[in-house]
C-alpha cells in the first residue's frame, strides 16, 4: 500500500496510539497521520499541538506524516489519495463501534478504499486519550502510558491553565 490514514483525535497521543502508528508504519509506503477535529468533544490541546507532539513522538520514522482536517474523514480519504484506513482495536467493544463507522464510510468513499483493523498491543489495551487526561489532572501518575515529549507538553499546560502537581 502506498498511502494509509491513521485518524484520530490523539488529545494527547498515548503510547498505544503510538505503538500502532510503530507498527503501521511497516505496511505502507507512507503513513499520515490525521488529528481530527470533533465537534462534540472539548479539546485539551490544540490541533497544532497535537500535530507537533506527533511529529516529536515520531521523528524516528521517516515514512510518517502528520496532517489535520475537519469534517467527514471520508471528504479527506477521497481528495488526498488515501488506499487505506487504519483503525485501532482495543477490545471487542472498539470492534462493534468501528465496524459501524468502517460500513458507513465505505459507502462515502471512492471505489478501492479499504479499511484495516490492527489490535493494540495487550500492555496498551486499557489506555485511552480521554483517561489519561482525566488521570492526570486528578493528579495521577501517566508516566509510561504517553510518549515522554507528550509528557513534557501535559505538564506545561497543566502549568499554564494553573493547576499544580501532586
Amino acid at each position: 500500500m502506498k498511502k494509509v490514514l491513521f485518524a484520530g483525535s490523539f488529545d494527547p497521543i498515548t503510547s498505544g496510539h503510538l505503538d500502532l502508528i510503530n507498527r503501521a508504519a511497516c505496511l505502507c509506503e507512507c503513513l499520515v497521520v490525521g488529528v481530527v477535529g470533533n465537534q462534540s468533544k472539548t479539546p485539551y490541546f490544540t490541533p497544532q499541538e497535537r500535530m507537533q507532539m506527533i511529529r516529536e513522538a515520531t521523528s524516528h520514522l521517516k515514512n510518517v506524516e502528520v496532517d489535520s482536517f475537519s469534517g467527514l474523514l471520508a471528504d479527506y480519504v477521497n481528495a488526498n489519495g488515501i488506499q487505506a484506513v487504519l483503525r485501532g482495536l482495543r477490545a471487542t467493544t472498539d470492534f462493534e463501534y468501528e465496524i459501524q463507522m468502517a460500513q458507513m464510510n465505505d459507502r462515502l468513499y471512492r471505489e478501492g478504499i479499504e479499511t484495516i483493523f490492527l489490535m493494540t498491543a495487550p500492555e496498551h489495551s486499557f489506555i485511552s486519550s480521554s483517561m489519561i487526561k482525566e488521570v492526570f489532572l486528578l493528579g495521577g501518575q501517566v508516566d509510561g502510558l504517553v510518549p515522554e515529549n507528550v509528557l513534557r507538553y501535559m505538564k506545561a499546560k497543566r502549568e499554564e491553565k494553573g493547576g499544580r502537581e501532586r
